[in-house]
């Protein structure tokens, strides 16, 4: 064929070409530059961003946040610059996990990460990351947990509803290019992966000499110091689109340990008048100025409990464009309420971003809560047991209508001491 001649080594001839195209009867023109249809590396085709996928929405990119439940319940999951902010457990025990899924998922897709903390050394925080389950693990684990049958069959009539939702796992390892991951939390990630992965650490004790002079000023030292970090890490790597990046475009994903605790210098948990309330909302205002012109996604976790003016908390989550916040049972009454004795806590969405609009979106879930199995950070939908139900015993009817009373008034509160009324 002409179309193949012209596309060849180019060892014929001009005149043969033109020979040969006009014995098929078609034309000699010839598209400069490569085929669009092409295999060829040098195509000027968009090339899309391992780990990332558009919005359905308003075409937004999207990242994941590591956990594929939460990702579907802000609206397809974390959109490239913008904040997620976490409202941190009472006893910080929960919260770490949603960080360190969000790092893992990092290092997964191939993303550079950035840690900062005040607490603890970046470096230790990527060996606690969790361990990416392999797909034939992953489908053994949803298994487990459900029954012991080995025919797929009988595991589909005894799976619970919640699993069914998994995708189809493979007997290889996970994707890089798959969007959203499902880990263990038993196991570390391999040693490898972290070798593999490029990433920056902030570790503010190493970033602050104590014989330093600081001068006055709205933010305090610590701010600075992370903000001008981040600032060179955007510039110096082509994240903001100044500097093309050499090679394929990546995501810059930024992890900011326990911010606004008294480890980074700030007092706004100690008193309620403090001297640098303004610090942390400056901060948040200039990050967010960052990351709005640059290829990057940053979750923040935040003592709010600690936090003593609720004004800052306020303005804190103005600042957010998507807020989560964790309610852990331990050291409550729900935490002996019958009613919740299936869960580990409440998680609350306060705020979703509507990107390019004046107000934020509200979430359409209300009622989730989450658990922690053996190797799964499970979230779901709360939905209370039963109460009416002929295997529940009469002491257990008994108990589970004296604690409806603790929810708040309703028409349960018209039964008064051991009667109960039958629907």
């Amino acid at each position: 064929m002409a179309a193949a001649a012209t596309c060849g080594t180019g060892t014929r001839s001009t005149g043969s070409v033109v020979v040969a195209a006009s014995r098929s009867n078609v034309t000699s023109f010839q598209r400069r530059g490569p085929r669009a249809s092409g295999t060829d590396s040098g195509c000027s085709r968009l090339v899309s961003i391992a780990g990332t996928r558009p919005s359905v929405r308003n075409g937004q990119l999207l990242v994941s946040t590591g956990l594929p439940v939460l990702d579907q319940i802000l609206g397809g999951g974390l959109a490239v610059g913008t904040v997620l902010l976490i409202e941190e457990d009472k006893y910080n025990i929960y919260s770490p996990l949603l960080f360190k899924y969000f790092l893992a998922e990092g290092i997964v897709t191939g993303h550079t990460l950035l840690v900062a903390s005040a607490k603890e050394d970046p470096a230790d925080i990527l060996q606690e990351l969790p361990a990416p389950l392999l797909d034939d693990n992953c489908k053994q684990e949803c298994d487990e947990d459900i029954c012991n049958h080995k025919t797929e069959s009988n595991i589909k009539m005894k799976i619970a509803w919640r699993y069914q939702l998994l995708p189809k796992m493979e007997a290889r390892p996970v994707s890089s290019s798959r969007f959203g991951h499902y880990y263990d939390v038993s196991k570390r990630i391999p040693q490898e992966l972290i070798e593999a992965s490029k990433w920056h650490g902030f570790f503010l004790p190493e970033k602050i000499s104590s014989t330093l002079n600081v001068e006055p000023c709205s933010l305090n030292h610590g701010y600075i110091k992370l903000l001008q970090f981040i600032q060179n890490i955007i510039y110096e790597e082509g994240f903001d689109g100044s500097n093309p990046q050499k090679k394929q475009k990546n995501i810059l994903r930024i992890g900011i340990q326990n911010l606004g605790s008294p480890l980074w210098g700030d007092d706004i948990c100690w008193t309620e008048n403090c001297d640098s309330s303004h610090s942390l909302t400056k901060f948040l205002y200039m990050l967010r100025g960052l990351l709005r012109t640059s290829l990057s996604a940053c979750i923040i976790t935040v003592p709010t409990h600690l936090i003593q003016n609720k004004a800052i908390i306020a303005r804190v989550t103005n600042l957010s464009d998507t807020v989560v916040g964790l309610e852990s049972f331990i050291g409550s009454e729900k935490e002996t309420n019958p009613l919740y004795k299936d869960y580990h806590g409440l998680i609350h969405i306060r705020q979703i971003p509507q990107l390019n609009n004046l107000i934020y979106d509200v979430s359409d879930v209300k009622d989730l809560a989450f658990k922690l199995k053996r190797k799964l950070f499970t979230i779901e939908r709360l939905h209370l047991p039963p109460d009416l139900s002929d295997t529940v015993s009469r002491s257990s009817k008994q108990d589970l209508a004296e604690s409806a009373k603790l929810l708040g008034p309703g028409c349960g509160m018209t039964a008064r001491g051991k009667k109960h009324l039958d629907f």
